[in-house]
Order: structure tokens, then sequence, then C-alpha cells
């Protein structure tokens, strides 16, 4: 059995990535609801993919909410990047749109991160109301679905590894999503990304 010890962490048989996310996920869980999307999806799949962060979207909170989720976080062993200061980051950062990310406090500052933000708009919204475990992963996890993972890599992102990592949730899910999903959300991605 493979062990690879990282700063009193001894991860067995899994990724640091994969002990990261459910770790701090544990702690988002306990406050609102969250999708993690984008490259983590398909790295945790199995698709050999570097990626140093991981996308997450959560519920939008009030600034009472963040500070208990924050003061969750640093209990946590986590830190923000941005700034040590909980209102800041609420105000300059996440009320504005903008993304945050926290990484493990003892690391100093070296990856994993987690990206957080609010929904920027009812799609983001839709995603969160239709997360779902992917048991593939065998990560206790919240994801956005895999026909919303593939329609924004192939709408939305369309980078050459956006591409392929929507090519490689196809073949993992064959028979198993709905093609209609994935385009009624392409539709909703045109809607209101391309044309809003």
């Amino acid at each position: 059995m493979e062990k690879f010890e990282n700063s009193n962490r001894i991860v067995s048989d899994r990724t640091i990535l994969d002990d990261f996310v459910e770790q701090f996920c544990s702690i988002i869980n306990k406050h609102c609801n969250y999708i993690v999307c984008s490259g983590f999806v398909a790295i945790s799949h199995g698709r050999a993919r570097g990626t140093e962060d991981i996308d997450m979207i959560v519920d939008k909170l009030n600034m009472e909410e963040f500070l208990r989720l924050h003061r969750d976080l640093i209990n946590g062993g986590f830190v923000c990047i941005q700034s040590e200061y909980p209102e800041k980051i609420f105000d300059d950062y996440l009320n504005r749109g903008i993304s945050v990310r926290y990484v493990w406090k003892d690391d100093g500052f070296f990856p994993p991160e987690m990206e957080i933000k609010f929904p920027k708009d009812e799609l983001d919204e839709e995603q969160i109301g239709g997360r779902t475990i992917l048991p593939l992963t065998k990560l206790n996890i919240y994801f956005a679905s895999i026909e919303s993972n593939i329609a924004f890599k192939e709408e939305y992102l369309g980078s050459q590894k956006d591409i392929e990592d929507a090519k490689h949730l196809r073949i993992i899910y064959k028979d198993k999503f709905s093609e209609a999903k994935v385009n009624k959300i392409k539709e909703e991605i045109i809607k209101y990304r391309k044309n809003g």
C-alpha cells in the first residue's frame, strides 16, 4: 500500500487532492450547499491532468454566515490567501463576484488550493440545486452533475484541456447521462453567459 506523508497527514491509496477536498468540503457542508466543478471532476474520475486548484461554488451567504464558515475553516487548518480578515474577504472579494483561495495553513501557501465563489447567476444556482455525489470518484463530496460539467466544458470554457475533460467524462459515463440535458444546459449557457 502506497503512503504519502505531508505535514502530519498520511494519505493511503489516495491523492493529496482527495484528502484536501474531503476535509474542506466537510467543513463547508456544515454551513451551506456547494458543488465542486471544473477540472477536479475529470481528475477524480481518473484523468491524468495536472491541477493545483479545485473549483467550488457555494450558496450566497450573508456576512454573518460567512464569518462563521470562515472561522470553522481557520479552526480546521485552512487559511485564505487573499486576506486574514474575513470581513475583507467577504466585502472585497466574494460579495463582488471575485473568487478566493484557501490552502492548508501549515503548507505555507503551497498547493492544493480551494477556489470558492458565490453563484454568478441562475445557471450556478441550478448547478448547486442539482448537486450530486458521484460514486465512481469514491469521494464523499458534492459535484455538479455530469451533464453540467460536460456542457460547461464544451460550450463555455472550451480550452483544449476542457474539451479533453469533457471527452473523458463522456467515455466514463457512456449511456449513463442525458444528452438532452447537456444540450438544455448549453442553451442556458448561451442565454445567460454568452448573450447575457
